[in-house]
């Protein structure tokens, strides 16, 4: 796996997700890039899921959590400044850790480098890096 083409892949759906939410609904683009959205996270979905798939089985093994893994792309970020979420904002997929009962936390899947994050509160820990 090329993390250097994993992170390009990533930046684009992010990139793409922009521009749809700077798009009015009633935009005559919106269904356009919509549809050009989804076929960019089928086809990371198809190149790296299974790829993913196996990290995120490593990353619950970690949080010792038994939460169903999704398809990649519902980890993504929701832009490419990862980091930086509205308190409204829920980014990823929220997992329960035996390690951390009663604890409301999220895996985020982030670029540059591409790497996935565990949110609790207002803390963030990289639990896997691209290499």
């Amino acid at each position: 796996m090329n993390a250097k083409d994993l992170n390009n892949a990533i930046v684009a759906i992010l990139e793409k997700k922009q521009e749809l939410n700077a798009l009015d609904y009633n935009d005559a683009r919106y269904d356009d890039m919509e549809e050009e959205l989804h076929d960019l996270e089928d086809d990371f979905n198809e190149e790296y899921g299974e790829y993913l798939e196996d990290v995120l089985e490593d990353v619950h093994g970690k949080l010792k959590s038994d939460a169903d893994i999704l398809l990649p792309t519902a980890y993504l970020a929701s832009s490419l400044d990862g980091t930086e979420r509205d308190d409204d904002e829920k980014e990823g997929v929220w997992v329960e850790s035996d390690s951390f009962p009663g604890v409301e936390m999220r895996l985020v899947l982030v670029a540059n480098p591409p790497r996935m994050l565990l949110i609790l509160a207002d803390q963030e820990r990289v639990l896997w890096t691209a290499e």
